[in-house]
Protein backbone atom coordinates (compact mmCIF):
# COMPACT_ATOMS: atom_id res chain seq x y z
CA UNK A 1 0.00 0.00 0.00
CA UNK A 2 1.40 3.41 -1.13
CA UNK A 3 1.32 6.54 1.54
CA UNK A 4 1.94 10.01 0.88
CA UNK A 5 4.68 11.66 3.16
CA UNK A 6 4.46 14.88 3.59
CA UNK A 7 8.01 16.93 5.23
CA UNK A 8 9.34 20.37 5.74
CA UNK A 9 12.34 21.66 4.01
CA UNK A 10 15.13 23.77 4.86
CA UNK A 11 13.31 26.78 4.04
CA UNK A 12 10.47 25.99 5.66
CA UNK A 13 8.12 25.19 3.01
CA UNK A 14 6.48 21.78 2.73
CA UNK A 15 6.81 19.08 -0.17
CA UNK A 16 4.99 15.77 -0.31
CA UNK A 17 6.77 12.15 -1.71
CA UNK A 18 4.20 9.46 -2.81
CA UNK A 19 5.90 6.39 -2.13
CA UNK A 20 5.10 3.00 -3.06
CA UNK A 21 4.66 -0.35 -1.24
CA UNK A 22 7.98 -0.83 -1.49
CA UNK A 23 9.44 2.70 -0.26
CA UNK A 24 10.47 3.52 -3.56
CA UNK A 25 9.35 7.19 -4.19
CA UNK A 26 7.18 7.27 -7.20
CA UNK A 27 5.94 10.75 -7.30
CA UNK A 28 7.59 14.53 -5.22
CA UNK A 29 5.71 17.80 -5.20
CA UNK A 30 7.24 21.15 -5.64
CA UNK A 31 7.03 23.31 -2.55
CA UNK A 32 4.34 24.87 -1.13
CA UNK A 33 4.42 27.78 1.58
CA UNK A 34 1.13 25.94 3.89
CA UNK A 35 0.91 22.60 5.07
CA UNK A 36 -2.81 23.17 3.87
CA UNK A 37 -1.82 23.84 0.48
CA UNK A 38 0.55 20.73 0.38
CA UNK A 39 -2.45 18.67 1.62
CA UNK A 40 -4.87 20.04 -1.17
CA UNK A 41 -1.48 19.25 -3.66
CA UNK A 42 -2.16 15.47 -2.47
CA UNK A 43 -6.12 15.64 -2.77
CA UNK A 44 -5.28 16.88 -6.69
CA UNK A 45 -2.89 13.89 -7.15
CA UNK A 46 -5.29 11.28 -6.07
CA UNK A 47 -8.26 13.18 -8.01
CA UNK A 48 -5.88 13.42 -11.22
CA UNK A 49 -3.86 10.37 -10.88
CA UNK A 50 -7.11 8.34 -12.20
CA UNK A 51 -6.96 10.03 -15.75
CA UNK A 52 -4.00 9.00 -18.02
CA UNK A 53 -4.39 12.37 -19.86
CA UNK A 54 -3.15 14.33 -16.90
CA UNK A 55 -0.32 12.46 -17.02
CA UNK A 56 2.59 14.28 -19.19
CA UNK A 57 5.54 12.08 -20.75
CA UNK A 58 8.56 13.91 -21.01
CA UNK A 59 12.47 13.35 -21.70
CA UNK A 60 15.17 14.80 -19.89
CA UNK A 61 18.25 16.79 -21.44
CA UNK A 62 20.00 13.57 -20.52
CA UNK A 63 17.79 11.58 -22.81
CA UNK A 64 16.20 9.57 -19.77
CA UNK A 65 12.43 9.99 -19.59
CA UNK A 66 10.14 10.75 -16.67
CA UNK A 67 6.49 11.80 -15.96
CA UNK A 68 4.83 14.58 -14.43
CA UNK A 69 1.18 14.85 -13.23
CA UNK A 70 -0.85 17.59 -14.02
CA UNK A 71 -3.87 19.31 -12.21
CA UNK A 72 -7.06 20.07 -14.06
CA UNK A 73 -6.20 23.83 -13.88
CA UNK A 74 -2.73 22.74 -16.38
CA UNK A 75 -0.46 23.31 -13.50
CA UNK A 76 2.44 20.28 -13.01
CA UNK A 77 1.67 19.24 -9.03
CA UNK A 78 3.95 16.20 -8.90
CA UNK A 79 7.13 14.83 -10.82
CA UNK A 80 8.75 11.55 -11.44
CA UNK A 81 12.43 10.40 -10.89
CA UNK A 82 14.20 9.90 -14.10
CA UNK A 83 13.69 6.32 -15.85
CA UNK A 84 16.11 4.18 -18.02
CA UNK A 85 13.53 3.55 -19.72
CA UNK A 86 10.51 4.34 -21.15
CA UNK A 87 9.14 0.51 -20.00
CA UNK A 88 10.39 1.48 -16.82
CA UNK A 89 9.00 5.10 -16.87
CA UNK A 90 5.30 3.20 -17.97
CA UNK A 91 5.39 1.02 -14.82
CA UNK A 92 6.18 4.33 -12.71
CA UNK A 93 3.09 5.70 -14.02
CA UNK A 94 0.92 2.57 -13.72
CA UNK A 95 2.27 2.68 -9.71
CA UNK A 96 0.89 6.26 -9.24
CA UNK A 97 -2.10 5.05 -10.68
CA UNK A 98 -2.54 2.62 -8.66
CA UNK A 99 -1.23 3.68 -5.00
CA UNK A 100 -2.15 7.53 -5.24
CA UNK A 101 -6.14 7.31 -5.34
CA UNK A 102 -5.91 5.62 -1.46
CA UNK A 103 -3.10 6.54 0.11
CA UNK A 104 -2.53 7.40 3.61
CA UNK A 105 -0.55 10.33 4.53
CA UNK A 106 2.11 10.26 6.85
CA UNK A 107 2.91 13.76 8.54
CA UNK A 108 6.61 14.19 9.08
CA UNK A 109 6.36 17.74 8.72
Amino acid sequence: MGKFEIKKDKSGQFRFNLKAGNGQVILSSEAYKTKSACENGIESVRKNSKNDAMFERKVAKNGKPYFGLKASNGQEIGASQMYASASSMASGIASVKKNAPSAKVVDNS
